[in-house]
């Protein structure tokens, strides 16, 4: 089970913010997002199997194969010991919290720091949530996922996620990679109806490999 919780939050990448001081606002109803075009639920028939046909912008929906989240399973895992750690250089910066109907959403209105990977610079812009997670681990999903969404200067993005299991309350962003049930119930009853599970089905891998970097490999 040790092993196992490893290889879960190292695959997942997870970063330490524990240190930032935010100046939180709350966004008003001006800032919500109108997401009425789209839902999680197949029933509608707004839900992911329609998402491609509903704006000529959402066509890669439908047709993508390099799309996220995926099941992250054992045995697609190529363990490589000299991937390396994800360089990350985090500091305070002013945010906004703002509600987009469909989830929560933090966006730093200042810099608040980037991230290095393979020499290319991502600055943080934005995290949000989702109940459960997005991405599984071997067929299982968990009670809440993080993604903090990076952008490049030259407009690639970057999305680090980081899964959560019931346990003690999340300071936000903590070392901590647990949550009370209280803050998910919190989440779920701020979105709006509807979206209180707004977790996108997993996609095929399509051949993409999966690495796991891992300096204790081999050790038990």
């Amino acid at each position: 089970m040790k092993c196992y919780k490893k290889f879960i939050f190292i695959i997942l990448a997870s970063l330490i913010l524990s240190s930032h001081l935010y100046n939180l606002v709350n966004a008003d109803d001006s800032e919500v997002d109108d997401e009425t075009p789209f839902s999680y639920k197949e029933e509608t028939g707004k839900g992911p199997s329609e998402w491609g046909k509903i704006s000529p912008h959402w066509r890669v929906c439908g047709i993508g194969k390099l799309q996220s989240p995926i099941d992250l399973l054992n045995q697609r895992v190529q363990v490589l010991p000299a991937l390396g750690k994800l360089k990350r250089d985090y500091k305070p910066a002013l945010a906004v919290v703002k509600n987009r109907g469909h989830d929560i959403c933090v966006w730093w209105r200042g810099d608040a720091g980037k991230m290095h990977i393979n020499g290319t610079i991502y600055k943080l812009l934005q995290c949000h949530w989702h109940t459960p997670s997005e991405h599984t681990i071997n067929g299982s999903s968990y009670e809440m996922e993080l993604h903090l969404v990076h952008l490049s200067s030259d407009g690639k993005l970057a999305v680090t996620g980081i899964v959560y299991e019931y346990g003690r309350p999340d300071p936000f962003l903590s070392k901590v990679r647990t949550v009370s049930r209280e803050q998910v119930r919190a989440l779920k009853e701020e979105v709006h109806d509807g979206y209180e599970k707004n977790a996108r089905p997993t996609n095929e891998l399509n051949g993409r490999p999966i690495w796991f970097y891992s300096p204790f490999h081999g050790e038990n």
